[in-house]
């Protein structure tokens, strides 16, 4: 009976463990940074003004007061009214600690099929503040320039 109850404690005490394993796993904080921004590359290919606002800070700016979070929410909800098309290709994404804080660069390459956005339509260098808000990792500040 000894070596029986062993044979079945053996792999209940490694499924356990496997499992206390598997909750202590965690994200890296990088990886959270560059999945907000795959996040904010495909809510503009879809117009999703709401999946972007989940990563977006509340006092979000974008290029140092020229377009702030509400305005750039209704950006994209004007084009989705409109059945506008946005594809977004983002380039290598560069991902530094600074702090509490992540700092992302990349270029974006955007393009549309409707008439609404063709003025600010091309390839772009952008940088990225992220900084953590609760438990999610949020983009407080976005600058971007022609490339």
């Amino acid at each position: 009976m000894p070596l029986m109850r062993k044979l079945l404690v053996n792999p209940l005490l490694y499924a356990l463990l496997a499992v206390a394993l598997a909750a202590c796993h965690r994200t890296p904080d990088e990886s959270r940074v560059r999945q907000g921004i795959e996040k904010a590359e495909h809510a503009a290919e879809q117009a999703d003004a709401s999946a972007l606002d989940d990563v977006l800070s509340e006092d979000f700016d974008g290029n140092q007061g020229e377009m702030q979070r509400r305005q750039l929410l209704g950006l994209l909800r004007a084009a989705s009214f409109r059945g506008e098309t946005i594809h977004a290709l983002t380039g290598p994404i560069d991902v530094e600690q600074h702090g509490d804080r992540y700092v992302a660069r990349f270029t974006v390459t955007l393009t549309s099929g409707g008439r609404m956005l063709p003025s600010n339509m091309g390839i772009y260098k952008v940088e990225t503040g992220w900084r953590k808000d609760g438990r999610e990792w949020r983009c407080y500040s976005a600058t971007w320039t022609p490339a």
